[in-house]
């Protein structure tokens, strides 16, 4: 539990803070808020918003666009071994049930999302309809502790609720990539993030370990581990990120191509095993390097984004929340259903089929997700306002988690 709290206390409180500080903010003096996050760095930057010709570099550019790219990376390494490692989470059977109740987690919200969005009228749909996306995410960290609240630490539903959680993110990467470009697509430029990462990889991973083959005592792999560290993937990193903003698809995406070229560990423990912080490869090393710049710009990024003015709840806030309180446990529990039962797939010795209802529940709150999601789905603007709001309300999730465990008699287990 100490280390889910750590966690949470390291990652999760700031971004609150964040956010709790840019509603008062934006609430109390609008005005200041919006000059504060249009704030020009540099104009006619290499890097930024394009804007006639010329890119302009602004402070929520640099945190949305540039420094979110370090978070994304944290969770695409957690995925990356999840799916790679022989005793990865997302890998047999194990993970089949799951896989498909992650399916329905993100049909169920679309489906809430979009047929409410259409019933309201023509004129909301248009408004809306780009914002499908927003209700299918899920925070990994308070769901996790949610789920613990709610079943207890022992119970099998915690690791079900994780598995869940885990692919969601990796699904959610993927929606990011092919359906929210930030400009004009310019495919060509993949090729030079492909470039380094391949280039990468051969030069301080596959060539020092070929060279080393038959030499336990592995000196040049040792040389680059402690001459070089992580500065060749950061240049890669580098390459790969200019390429996405280059290519129209989300630079904060750009590091993803380079996360799998770093040196792993055989086997992984899970995001909030105690263990993990003991791992020595590099690709934990980078991450446990990245863990307090990481905490300062999840603040930044709550600061900047959650900055909505109440007067501005409307049709697409009620849309997000009926996406996540009601498309999630739907979706999950039909879908985890079909793979449980007819499909024989089963679930965990320990849990209920009705336990799917509380883990659809707890999956259900967004937040840091679903704020980016939104801010990248619209335009600045009221329905931008609306959207986000949704995603700061997902927090009631957590309550009607509870209510719901309890309604449903969840049985919790400690142990």
């Amino acid at each position: 539990m100490y280390r889910v709290w750590n966690f949470l206390t390291n990652y999760s409180l700031l971004l609150i803070l964040g956010a709790l500080i840019a509603l008062i903010w934006a609430n109390t003096d609008p005005s200041s808020y919006h000059h504060f996050v249009d704030f020009v760095i540099w104009d006619n930057a290499p890097v930024g918003h394009l804007h006639d010709g010329h890119r302009t570099l602004t402070l929520h550019y640099l945190v949305n666009d540039l420094l979110m790219a370090f978070f994304f990376a944290i969770a695409a390494k957690e995925v990356w071994e999840a799916v790679i490692l022989s005793n990865g989470s997302l890998r047999g059977k194990k993970a089949a049930t799951p896989l498909f109740a992650t399916l329905g987690g993100m049909l169920g919200p679309i489906t809430v999302y979009l047929g409410l969005a259409l019933i309201m009228g023509s004129d909301t749909y248009s408004a809306v309809a780009n914002g499908w996306a927003i209700p299918t995410a899920t925070d990994i960290a308070f769901s996790y502790i949610v789920g613990r609240i709610v079943f207890g630490a022992g119970h099998p539903a915690v690791r079900f609720l994780l598995l869940l959680a885990i692919a969601d993110d990796a699904a959610g990467l993927i929606i990011l990539a092919v359906f929210y470009p930030s400009g004009d697509l310019a495919p060509q430029w993949l090729l030079l993030s492909l470039g380094a990462a391949i280039t990468v990889y051969m030069l301080a991973n596959w060539l020092p370990r070929k060279l080393d083959r038959g030499n336990q005592t592995r000196p040049t792999s040792t040389w680059v581990r402690k001459r070089l560290n992580f500065w060749p993937y950061l240049l890669a990193a580098s390459a790969s990120w200019y390429g996405f903003m280059q290519s129209g698809l989300h630079p904060a995406l750009g590091l993803l191509p380079i996360v799998p070229t770093i040196p792993h560990a055989d086997r992984a423990f899970g995001i909030f095993a105690e263990a993990e912080q003991y791992l020595t490869d590099l690709l934990n090393q980078i991450e446990h390097a990245l863990k307090h710049p990481v905490e300062v710009i999840l603040f930044f990024f709550g600061l900047l984004n959650a900055g909505v003015e109440f007067s501005f709840i409307g049709d697409a806030t009620w849309l997000v929340l009926a996406g996540l309180l009601i498309g999630k446990p739907l979706g999950i529990f039909v879908f985890g259903w079909l793979a449980a039962v007819p499909m024989r797939l089963g679930i965990p010795e320990g849990m209920r089929i009705i336990d799917l209802v509380v883990i659809g529940c707890v999956a259900a709150i967004g937040f840091t997700v679903s704020l980016f999601v939104a801010s990248v789905a619209f335009d600045a603007g009221p329905v931008q306002d609306a959207a986000k709001m949704g995603a700061l309300f997902s927090f009631a999730a957590a309550v009607v988690s509870i209510a719901v465990g309890k309604l449903l008699r969840v049985e919790k287990t400690t142990n």
